[in-house]
């Protein structure tokens, strides 16, 4: 009995540790995740420079939306990917939403890790939840009529060339 609790609390640290599949809570019955074809919900955010976006700016041109934590390691390794993309695609709209952090320690691990991307920290997960209940880093694609193309999450993760391919089929 001793040997199988042990066994168990090794488990759960590492699935704590080494995965951003952690939960806080249970999912609700009427929780949705969006889908490929699926419109875009309504949302408004405030970024890290202060502007504020909502759905209806992202009408007109295709975009990305990334669901995020610092603290999720496929998070870790996806980020600079995404930063890459943004750097080289300058008129493509690239937005990075994170998934219950606050905005002082997301500004470090962008200034730690040499990050530009535009980011809109929420403490929360209300906007989250409005496209999924689970699983970060999570990539929408979205074409210039706020409709879902494509969605990359951690198995596998995105690469520079999907990201590509997946803006340029959204056209």
């Amino acid at each position: 009995m001793k040997k199988n609790l042990i066994y168990f609390l090794l488990l759960t640290i590492f699935c704590i540790n080494y995965s951003c599949i952690t939960e806080d809570k249970e999912i609700s019955s009427d929780a949705i995740e969006l889908q490929i074809g699926d419109r875009i919900p309504s949302f408004n955010i405030t970024m890290n420079d202060g502007k504020t976006i909502s759905d209806k700016d992202l009408i007109g041109q295709e975009s990305v939306i990334v669901f995020f934590h610092t603290g999720c390691k496929d998070c870790q390794k996806e980020l600079p990917i995404i930063q890459r993309y943004y750097e080289n695609h300058p008129y493509t709209p690239v937005i990075c939403i994170s998934r219950a952090q606050e905005k002082n320690s997301i500004a470090t691990y962008w200034q730690a890790n040499q990050l530009t991307l535009p980011y809109s920290a929420q403490e929360s997960r209300n906007i989250f939840e409005l496209f999924a209940y689970h699983t970060i880093p999570r990539i929408y694609i979205i074409d210039a009529e706020g409709i879902i193309r494509s969605i990359f999450t951690d198995n596998p993760l995105a690469t520079y060339g999907d990201l590509v391919e997946a803006i340029q089929n959204a056209k």
